[in-house]
């Protein structure tokens, strides 16, 4: 899916600049036959109390086959379901593509499903795409994901029909849509619960280069970084993998003096895996039985005993027991 970004600041709805909390996904259509996301934007971009629209409206976003254009904040409140569903939900509009017109109401007078599908699979893709991204920021399932005909039998919508006059037609429906988005959650869900896992108990550092916690998440405070390592206290919620901002992330818990490994109370912050390194792992390690043979790690060989030495007390510095042997 690719995210174009191009915020609507003349419409009255932007400049309102009201917040919400968004507890849901509403999905619309335009109406509105070969019109498609980037051009919106000029459609839209205007202003109600100037004169130079007769409409106030405003959408999140617009997607269609190529991907999606996101002309307001994620948490700004729009002006899509014409009712309660404005506070709680964020809109989307799949565009419609050409070739065909309205009836009376919501009737598509000459659709050509066949020649529309192709145009149809990459735009539901991309719209799935989309809500699973918008899962993952705001901590939503595909139940909390409607369609405006159902925002309107909630009473939380005016009476509308989409999305529900179209997806039919090419064998699909609401359920089948909450499906699919459910499917994507879960193969990521999936991948990451198989990422090289850290375990509770490890003591990690967090990367120089990492900046926020997880993407979309809080810039790491330089102190988190430097001031001392951490403990993982967690790596799973409700028995599954926590992913944030797509990412499998872990708890870390109490802080771990660097010098003398004494543990204080902790951050208590989430945290992408990828931004941390792992100094002592809380596995044991197991003794072989006897008869069987060691296996040793070297991680360098030098012939000047001043380089060993620094790269000894290196690994030292990271937790790790070691011992220069000549040889």
């Amino acid at each position: 899916m690719e995210l174009n970004v191009k915020y609507m600041t003349r419409n009255d709805c932007f400049t309102a600049g009201r917040k919400i909390n968004p507890k849901g996904i509403m999905v619309h259509s335009t109406a509105t036959p070969g019109v498609m996301a980037a051009d919106w934007f000029s459609r839209w971009n205007k202003s109600y109390k100037a004169g130079e629209t007769n409409r106030q409206v405003a959408v999140h976003a617009f997607v269609d086959d190529k991907g999606v254009w996101q002309y307001l904040p994620w948490n700004h409140r729009g002006w899509h379901a014409g009712g309660a569903a404005n506070n709680t939900h964020i809109g989307f509009e799949i565009c419609e593509p050409g070739g065909f017109s309205y009836g009376k109401g919501s009737t598509m007078v000459g659709y050509n499903v066949s020649k529309n599908e192709a145009y149809f699979r990459k735009a539901w893709q991309n719209a799935v795409e989309l809500c699973v991204m918008l899962c993952r920021k705001y901590d939503l399932t595909e139940e909390d994901i409607i369609c405006h005909s159902e925002g309107a039998n909630k009473r939380i919508a005016s009476s509308h029909a989409d999305v529900m006059h179209w997806f039919p037609k090419h064998g699909e429906s609401m359920n089948s849509f909450r499906a699919a988005v459910r499917a994507a959650l879960n193969k990521e869900n999936s991948h990451a619960a198989g990422a090289p896992g850290i375990q509770v108990g490890d003591v990690v550092a967090i990367k120089d280069s990492a900046l926020r916690y997880y993407p979309g998440g809080a810039a790491i405070p330089e102190w988190v970084k430097t001031g001392s390592h951490h403990k993982v206290t967690q790596i799973v919620s409700s028995g599954k993998a926590v992913v944030k901002g797509g990412r499998q992330c872990v708890l870390l818990g109490k802080k771990v003096d660097k010098k003398t490994g004494k543990e204080s109370a902790g951050i208590m912050s989430w945290i992408e895996t990828g931004s941390l390194i792992v100094l002592k792992s809380s596995s044991p390690t197991k003794k072989p039985p006897d008869g069987k043979a060691l296996y040793r790690v070297q991680v360098g060989a030098f012939s000047n005993k001043k380089n060993a030495e620094v790269l000894l007390g290196k690994i030292k510095k990271a937790g790790f027991d070691g011992f220069i042997k000549k040889g």
